[in-house]
C-alpha cells in the first residue's frame, strides 16, 4: 500500500515544528518532519531547503489544517492572554526579530569575517493591522 503525504505547514526551525508534531500526534495524526534533521545540522541554510515541512498523510490533511487553525498564530503574555497593540487595540500581535536591519547586518558580517559570535538580533512585537512595533515593559 502507497501512502501519500502532504505539506500542511512550513517552519523555519525544527523547535517550531516539533510543537506543532506534538499536538497533531495528540489528535492520532501520523506526521512527518522533512529536512528536519538538515536544519538542526546547519540552520542557516533553513529559508533555502524551504524550511522544515510537516507532512501528514493525504487522508488527514482536512483534519490536520483544523487542528493547525485552531492554534493561535498570536502573541501569548505569560498568563495566557493576547497581547494587545497599544496603537489599534488589536489582538493581532506577532513577536518577529528584527535580523534584517542594517545594525544586524554589521554585526554579522562583523562576526563572519572575524568568527566571533554572538550575532546582534533583537526581537520585538509587530501589530499585523497597524505594523506598530513595540516592545513590552
Amino acid at each position: 500500500m502507497h501512502n501519500s503525504f502532504k505539506i500542511v505547514a512550513t517552519f523555519q526551525y525544527p523547535a517550531e515544528a516539533q510543537i506543532v508534531k506534538s499536538r497533531l500526534e495528540a489528535e492520532d495524526i501520523n506526521v512527518i518532519l522533512n529536512n528536519e534533521h538538515t536544519i538542526n545540522t546547519d540552520p542557516l541554510i533553513s529559508t533555502a531547503i524551504g524550511g522544515v515541512q510537516l507532512m501528514v498523510n493525504a487522508e488527514d490533511e482536512l483534519k490536520a489544517k483544523e487542528v493547525l487553525n485552531d492554534i493561535s498564530k498570536y502573541s501569548l503574555d505569560d498568563s495566557g492572554h493576547a497581547i494587545h497593540c497599544p496603537n489599534c487595540n488589536s489582538e493581532k500581535v506577532a513577536y518577529y526579530t528584527t535580523i534584517t536591519d542594517f545594525k544586524s547586518f554589521i554585526y554579522f558580517f562583523v562576526g563572519f569575517i572575524f568568527s566571533v559570535l554572538p550575532m546582534y538580533t533583537k526581537y520585538s512585537y509587530r501589530c499585523e493591522n497597524c505594523k506598530h512595533k513595540f516592545n513590552l515593559k
